[in-house]
């Protein structure tokens, strides 16, 4: 047997089916924490992966040291920020669950959350979501998506009503609907889905890789499916919150990249040409506002 598995790895296959959960640190705060506290809490068998991002607030040591006894819980340290896809990549890779789940740091789990997520899984599932809201109960849109084609972009950029925007409007549903984007913040994948996709496309450096992996996943032939039964709490980064200038840039070019890999409206030169000077033009206009909340806050 190997002596470098976790126990809890070598136990999964007796006590059920292990999940590996990763989440990428860059900067996200103490709430990370609680995030790990009720990850390991969980009633199915778990390791918890923490990747680092360079952060600089002291955050993942704490985590090593508070958790050294804990063989079901590693922190990899970067040493510099990859960005999002590539750490949950590198995080994977030292894996050992049957089934990914990728977590973001501001993220609470219920006990029963992964089991109630995987029940949904049958052998042409490819990504389960769930609900993610506030401690308010608001759902966020971003729940569910359809994928940001230009067209749609534009309607619910100029808020035109109806079904043709990326946001799906009505109700959240009660049980599993199937999706065509699900939010990256909670995301359940078999591990060999995620393997035969490559992973996230590691040139998103940040934003829309969730988008492009739903995408790609849909592609291939697998379902991606909202857990309309399960809410997790989100409490919106901290990482953003420090830097928000340097977030919504990533974002903005990953905005254009996602529409460079993935909307035939890109085939057309002049097409493109325009998309990227809007998306450029909007991420300068946004700058002093973000940088007027950094200062208030």
């Amino acid at each position: 047997m190997d002596a470098h598995v976790p126990q809890c790895a070598r136990l999964g296959g007796m006590s059920g089916v292990l999940t590996s959960v990763v989440i990428v640190l860059a900067d996200s705060g103490p709430f990370t924490r609680e995030c790990v506290d009720h990850a390991l809490a969980s009633d199915v068998p778990v390791e918890v992966i923490i990747v680092d991002n360079g952060s600089t607030d002291g955050i993942p040591e704490a985590l090593d040291r508070a958790y050294a006894e804990d063989d079901r819980v590693r922190v990899i340290y970067n040493r510099a920020n990859l960005g999002f896809g590539p750490a949950v990549n590198r995080g994977a890779a030292q894996a050992h669950g049957d089934r990914l789940l990728v977590l973001n740091p501001d993220c609470l789990v219920e006990p029963d959350t992964i089991a109630r997520m995987a029940a949904h899984m049958n052998v042409h599932t490819g990504i389960v979501g769930a609900l993610v809201g506030d401690s308010a109960g608001h759902i966020d849109a971003a729940s569910r998506r359809r994928d940001p084609l230009l067209r749609r972009s534009l309607n619910t950029l100029f808020g035109r009503k109806g079904d043709n925007g990326i946001d799906i409007g009505g109700p959240m549903p009660q049980g599993v609907e199937e999706v065509e984007i699900v939010s990256g913040a909670i995301l359940l994948m078999p591990r060999a889905v995620f393997d035969r996709l490559g992973g996230f496309d590691e040139a998103f450096f940040l934003h829309c890789e969730d988008m492009d992996l739903c995408r790609r996943a849909r592609d291939g032939g697998y379902r991606v499916l909202l857990a309309g039964d399960v809410r997790v709490l989100h409490g919106k980064g901290g990482s953003s919150r420090h830097r928000p200038v340097f977030v919504s840039r990533h974002k903005h070019r990953s905005m254009y990249l996602w529409f460079r890999r993935h909307d035939p409206a890109a085939r057309n030169a002049l097409l493109r040409a325009v998309v990227w000077s809007g998306i450029w033009t909007h991420f300068v206009l946004k700058i002093p506002g973000q940088l007027a909340r950094r200062r208030r806050r």
